[in-house]
């Protein structure tokens, strides 16, 4: 079986990921829980081939010196794939992550309905942020969509690597790529900013001086999106203001409190039919109560005003939670295992 055809079986299968490692079978992840393909164990050198055939020569030169590397391709009719090919003790191994051909509207993903409404703000910066493999891209992809849909604009992408690619609709469209296009986030952030864009996504926002950048540019009257691995938006607002040194902490809070629009933190939960996964989130917008609490580095009184904060678009994770265990969409069980405080899911 070659690579395309690995490809297909997986795309069929509703995988989000095909993992080839030298010494076992293909498997392939479905709705959470890797499975194993019903073929032989691959040896180093069928793996080492099947990776090679996809990477250009700068990629194979990356692999060969830094022995992993990350890339996308696309197999046209088909879909787009994000890879990381590695080595393991057995030999050469990659993951390939599906990323559908198919940009989901935020209607088709059943956002809510503040989330349109982000996507339409003129300024500041708007956070997804949960960890890997919790549908962040997903979702951005949907939020830049819907800009594109409904306005006239420059929206620029800097993405490592290229994701969902976007057709120019109302919007101009341009897509960076670093590596291929640029070469670092930083790089690309302070070009940006003379490229007369009115939006900007940002792949990861991963260091100092890649956040300081987009906080920069939210502030001079953009709309940024961004990524970080956080699980909620207090431990986002931690982590933004913990990559600066002491000195500057006071200031970057007063930044992100005039600019930050709103923290969304999703995770994905297993849907009580089995058919699927669901993505439930943590909403918070940067109302002026939120901002104050910013502004003082009152963290930990964040929570109790994302929980009042319904009326403007909030929400918890819990309550979302409890809202899809009430519509039969997950089961108890999965709400507790994603919950803040798991004793409010008996059962």
């Amino acid at each position: 079986m070659d690579i395309s055809e690995l490809l297909a079986f997986s795309v069929k299968n509703k995988a989000s990921d095909l993992h080839l490692s030298a010494g076992l079978p293909p498997m392939i992840r479905v709705h959470g829980d890797v499975r194993r393909i019903n073929l032989p164990p691959l040896e180093h050198k069928d793996v080492h081939g099947m990776i090679y055939d996809i990477m250009n020569d700068g990629q194979r030169k990356q692999y060969e010196e830094m022995l992993e590397c990350d890339f996308s391709f696309a197999i046209p009719g088909l879909a787009r794939f994000r890879v990381n090919a590695y080595n393991q003790e057995r030999g050469a191994s990659a993951v390939m992550r599906t990323i559908p051909s198919k940009i989901l509207s935020l209607e088709e993903l059943n956002a809510p309905k503040i989330f349109g409404e982000l996507a339409l703000r003129p300024r500041g910066l708007v956070l997804v942020t949960g960890p890997t493999g919790s549908g962040k891209s997903t979702t951005l992809a949907a939020m830049v969509n819907h800009l594109n849909e409904n306005e006239y604009g420059h929206i620029l992408t800097i993405e490592d690597p290229i994701e969902f690619v976007h057709d120019s609709k109302k919007c101009l469209i341009n897509q960076r790529e670093v590596g291929p296009h640029t070469l670092s986030f930083n790089n690309a952030l302070r070009s940006a900013l003379r490229e007369d864009p009115d939006a900007i996504l940002v792949g990861e926002l991963r260091d100092l001086e890649t956040i300081r950048l987009a906080l920069s540019a939210a502030e001079t009257g953009h709309l940024v999106f961004g990524t970080l691995h956080t699980s909620s938006a207090a431990k986002t607002i931690d982590r933004i203001v913990d990559v600066f040194p002491a000195e500057e902490k006071e200031m970057v809070r007063a930044m992100l409190s005039e600019s930050l629009q709103a923290v969304i933190s999703q995770t994905l939960l297993k849907t009580k039919d089995g058919g699927g996964r669901v993505a439930a989130h943590e909403i918070m917008i940067g109302t002026p109560a939120i901002r104050n609490l910013i502004r003082e580095a009152k963290i930990a009184q964040m929570y109790s005003a994302i929980q009042t904060g319904s009326s403007v678009g909030m929400q918890t994770l819990d309550q979302n939670l409890t809202d899809l265990v009430r519509r039969n969409v997950i089961s108890s069980a999965a709400a507790r295992s994603a919950a803040k405080i798991p004793e409010n899911f008996p059962g």
